[in-house]
This record gives structure tokens, sequence and C-alpha cells, in this order.
């Protein structure tokens, strides 16, 4: 069982980088042969010029991707089957020979950083090479590592009790432990998704309550009428980071707020900014979170309860190149290497996506003007420069929402 586990890794290793060398590639050649002319569909409202500026952009983004998903690849394989995960597990031995939960932790969280350290020059050069070549970035070097830190910070204040309850309930909670941390970690989901919007989000952008009187009595109106109560309505200082502008609810229960970039505030008018909120709001009116909370939720139940037998099977650890058998180790396999035996479900996910989008696209032309959400988005596409013209392969397989010609096409029949 071990060689056909190390052999179906591989196997699966290379097809998936492949498939993602082979999409990016297709996803490339296809927004460059159409670069030279803007669609029929935004020909009079899209300029040449950003047309191929959200071209150059996507394919510079594309490259960028490829480059990063062949050094995660390397990497995993590195951990794995090169034995990187071995010698960290062998260094921590020595240290921590006799606390086994603390030792797991430590494992764990040395293979993250590493992770992390491989991704820093991907998530810097796309920051301050890409986005910056496109006028996007707003952020200086300083900003970016504080930001780097906190995160760091915060993943660990909040991810260390998690992991650690973890360990031991695998340690000490008998054969049903992975029950048990199922009901943890949907407590934890369900306690940050409540309270993220007023302590965690705050620590890396400032909310300030909406003062235009005019806007929030028009959106108030429309959330009344839609029968969605939240907290307030925040504008977010999202141009110190990115020119990107965008708009989302955040929050569980009476926590729920709605937020606006300041960015989307400059550029849309009061008609559009309705007709984007009301999009927004059909998420709301047809369970579109919740719906992908208890999806998530069995998604995990049913990992959990793959991963509470697979712990007990010597072939998991020798086949992806582990000799001692541990919980944590269990754990961190596990946690690698689903992405990859995951990969080929992704199309399900993404038509999944957009078909919110496009029940979300239906209630706005509802309860909005469809003209105004058509003029949002536009504006949206042009000034997030967004392509107009995606490979439709790669898009099926990577894009959460509609193409813009699709999207648009649909509510221009509204």
């Amino acid at each position: 069982m071990a060689s056909t586990l190390t052999l179906l890794f591989t196997a699966l290793l290379i097809l998936t980088t492949a498939i993602k060398l082979w999409l990016g590639r297709r996803h490339i050649r296809h927004i460059v042969a159409h670069r030279i002319a803007v669609p029929a569909a935004f020909s009079q409202t899209i300029s040449i010029e950003a047309h191929q500026k959200a071209a150059d952009y996507s394919a510079a983004k594309t490259r960028l991707m490829l480059s990063e998903s062949v050094a995660q690849a390397v990497l995993l394989a590195a951990l794995t089957l090169g034995g990187g995960l071995e010698l960290i597990d062998s260094l921590w031995r020595n240290t921590l020979a006799n606390h086994e939960i603390l030792r797991g932790a430590a494992v764990i969280l040395s293979a993250m950083i590493v992770s992390s350290l491989v991704e820093l020059p991907f998530d810097y050069y796309k920051a301050f090479v890409v986005d910056q070549r496109f006028g996007f970035n707003k952020m200086t070097p300083a900003m970016f590592f504080t930001d780097m830190v906190k995160h760091a910070f915060v993943g660990l204040l909040l991810g260390a009790p998690l992991l650690f309850a973890a360990l031991w309930l695998m340690q000490g909670a008998g054969d049903y432990w992975w029950l048990y941390l199922w009901i943890v970690w949907s407590v934890f989901n369900l306690v940050m998704l409540a309270v993220y919007p007023t302590f965690i989000a705050p620590l890396f952008n400032k909310f300030t309550p909406l003062a235009d009187a005019s806007l929030k009595s028009r959106i108030e109106t429309l959330l009344t009428k839609c029968g969605f109560k939240s907290q307030g309505l925040f504008v977010m200082d999202g141009s110190t980071r990115s020119s990107h502008g965008n708009a989302y609810f955040t929050g569980f229960g009476s926590s729920k707020r709605v937020v606006f970039f300041d960015t989307l505030l400059d550029r849309l008018d009061e008609d559009e900014i309705e007709a984007v909120l009301a999009h927004e709001l059909g998420h709301f009116k047809h369970h579109h979170v919740i719906k992908r909370i208890v999806l998530m939720f069995f998604v995990t139940f049913v990992g959990l309860a793959l991963l509470g037998w697979l712990k007990q099977q010597a072939w998991f650890y020798t086949g992806l190149g582990v000799s001692e058998t541990s919980d944590y180790m269990a754990l961190l396999l596990f946690l690698l290497v689903s992405p990859v035996f995951l990969f080929l479900l992704r199309p399900l996910m993404a038509s999944y996506s957009r078909k919110n989008e496009f029940e979300a696209d239906d209630y706005a032309a509802k309860h909005a003007d469809a003209r105004h959400l058509i003029e949002a988005l536009v504006k949206l596409y042009r000034d997030n420069a967004s392509t107009l013209t995606p490979d439709p392969l790669h898009s099926a397989f990577y894009d959460s929402h509609p193409p813009a010609s699709i999207r648009i096409a649909k509510l221009a029949v509204k």
C-alpha cells in the first residue's frame, strides 16, 4: 500500500501541476489573442487602453501564478517524499523528546514557516512589481512586512489553542477523537465569524461609519425592504493598500455589517452603489453564506473521519516519506497533500460559486435597476483591470464569478 500511495501521490502532483501550467498558458494565449480589440458588448464603455491594461495585468498575474505553482509543487515533494518533514521531526525529537504534543505543535509550526518563506517572494513580487507596475499597489515595504507580522501574530494567537486542542484530542480522546475535533473546529469557526468584524479586521484596516447621509438613507431603505439587519454601514480604508474597489457583508448573526471600500465609493454613483449592495443582499436572501458554511462543515466532517482512519495506517506515513508514525505527522501530512487529491474537484466548486453569483444578480435586478448594476460592473471591471476575455477552460477551473460578457449579457435582458 505504501508504494501504491507513493506512486499515486507522485502522479497526481505531476498531473495537477501540469494542468495548472497548461491552463495558465492557455489563459495567457487567449488573453493576448483578444488584446487587440475591445469585445463588442463593451466597445462603448471600455476604452482600448483600459482593455489592453486589463489583458496585460491578467497575463502578468497568471505568469506569476505559474512560477508559484511550480515552487509549491517542488516544496511539497521536498517536504514529503524528499524527507523534509522527516528532518524537521528529527530535529524536534531531539529537543522535545518527552513532550509529544508540544513537539507536534513545533513540527507543524516549522513546516508552516518553511511554506510561508517560500511564498513570501511571490507575495512581495505581486505587490511591488506586478501591482506596482499597473498602478494598484499603495503599500510601502514597511506596511507589507508589518501586515505580515500582524497576520502571523493573529494566526498564532488564534490557531495555537486550536492546534493544541487537536493534538490533545488525537492523543487521548479515543477512536472518536475526530468527531470531537470537528465539533471544536465548528464552534471555533462560528465564533470567528462573529468576532472577526469587531476585533480582528480593525487590526489591519480602519473602519468608519458611512458619513454620506443621502447614500446612507438609500442603503438603509434597501436593507429594510430586503429584511436585512446589520450592526451598521462602514467604509474601509482600502486605498491605503490598493486601488482595487469592493463591497461585502461580514460577520454572523447580530454582528453582521456592510462594508464598502473607500475606493468603491469614489468610483460609483448612488444608483450604482445601491445596485451593488442589492447584489450582495441577494447572497443573503438566497442563504449562500449559510449554505457555504454547511458545505464547509460537511467537507471537514468527512475529511476528519477519513483522517481518523488514515492515522492508524502505517502505509499512510511511509507512502508519503515519513517513517515514524505520530498524531501530529498524520495531521500535517493530511493538510499538505489533501489539495493535490482534491484539485480536480475545483471546477465543481467554481461552478457552484458562479451559480450563486447569477442568483445574486437576479435578485439585484428585481430590487434595483439592472442597468445600474451593469454600469457598476463595467466600472469595476475597468478600474480593477479584470480581463474581459478569459480563457473559458481556465475560467471554469478558477473563477468564482462568471466571465464579464456572460454576466452582463444575462443582466441586459432583465
